[in-house]
């Protein structure tokens, strides 16, 4: 007869051994942590260590402010016992005291020890995130190099220098054809007037000496052409007396 197991059993003891194997792995991973610790950053040991020393300056602060409070009790005590003659007990106070004003001043120089050793952590930590920045400026320079074409570049401002050049040299061509425009209107201007001037002094008006010389010019090549025909005609006559008398 075959033994059965139920499945409820199974099923249990399937749950008993999936949550043993899930606490072994955390107790695992948290002894290897121990014992091994997980690399931390500089910033983060930067950090830790800031704030390991803020605590540290915390206790000494409460320990001074206890070695306070024990000096002024000594120093009531003292007076209480020199008040009851009490000598031997005055001394011994006396020397508490002393080592108390000891420690005190001990606890003040390793708080200051402890602030100045904060405060190059800080310096440190300034100087590690301007290396960060300096570091991802670095990134981007490098990467503006690398897209940067400098023989594109170069043709791109050779293209611009030829064009410029070609520019001024047009401008300077047409600035010396407007001068030279310029130049003959003022010419003619002053020409004009110096004419008039002239003109003026022995009497005579150009205008009127202009309107006047086409008609006498008319008068001229009429007379001219009357001349012309009298003479034709006298030529014919001629010429026919000539052939009379030799018929």
């Amino acid at each position: 007869m075959t033994q059965t197991f139920p499945f409820d059993t199974i099923y249990q003891n399937h749950n008993v051994f999936s949550d043993f194997y899930k606490r072994l792995t955390i107790i695992q991973n948290d002894g290897i942590e121990m014992l091994f610790g997980r690399q931390k950053t500089p910033a983060e040991l930067l950090r830790q260590h800031q704030r390991s020393l803020q605590k540290a300056q915390r206790e000494m602060d409460r320990e001074k402010s206890k070695l306070d409070v024990s000096e002024k009790k000594l120093i009531a005590d003292i007076k209480k016992a020199a008040k009851a003659n009490q000598m031997a007990a005055c001394k011994i106070m006396a020397k508490d005291l002393v080592r108390t004003r000891r420690y005190s001043q001990k606890f003040q120089a390793m708080k200051t020890q402890l602030q100045a050793v904060s405060l190059r952590i800080q310096t440190l930590r300034s100087n590690q995130q301007m290396s960060e920045a300096m570091k991802g400026a670095t990134k981007a320079m490098k990467s503006m190099n690398r897209q940067m074409n400098l023989p594109a570049m170069q043709k791109i401002m050779m293209e611009f220098e030829k064009e410029s050049e070609i520019m001024d040299m047009k401008e300077e061509m047409m600035n010396d054809v407007i001068d030279d425009t310029m130049a003959e209107e003022e010419d003619e201007e002053e020409t004009d007037e110096i004419v008039n001037q002239v003109l003026d002094e022995i009497g005579i008006n150009l205008d009127q000496s202009l309107v006047d010389t086409p008609s006498s010019i008319e008068r001229t090549s009429q007379k001219e052409q009357i001349e012309e025909l009298e003479s034709s005609n006298d030529a014919a006559l001629q010429a026919r007396l000539n052939n009379l008398r030799r018929e």
